[in-house]
């Protein structure tokens, strides 16, 4: 089973939406974190460790994982998805699907 990490800012909309595609799931398990303070759940090294692929909707995420921590040997993906979606959002699950297709 493959571990993915998704992250956003807050953890309050983006990637718990994309974490809750994944539940259940029969191959993949997934957990999501923010990189902001006031994030939901924060990222920690902990968290990048356990993951397998890590997911982040926007390059400014992927920065901040690789000043931060240690990411050594880690794949990052970068989804290119704006900070403008709630959670649930069925265009937000949309965009999920398409980028995410080869995992679900």
């Amino acid at each position: 089973m493959a571990n993915l990490l998704f992250i956003c800012s807050k953890n309050q909309w983006r990637s718990p939406t994309a974490e809750h595609l994944f539940k259940n799931h029969h191959l993949h398990s997934a957990r999501s974190a923010g990189t902001s303070d006031k994030a939901r759940i924060r990222i920690n090294q902990k968290m990048i460790d356990w993951a397998d692929t890590i997911f982040v909707m926007e390059r400014k995420h992927r920065s901040l994982l690789t000043q931060r921590f240690n990411m050594a040997d880690k794949q990052i993906v970068v989804l290119d998805i704006p900070d403008d979606y709630q959670f649930g959002d069925p265009e937000l699950i949309d965009m999920l699907h398409t980028s995410l297709s080869a995992y679900l």
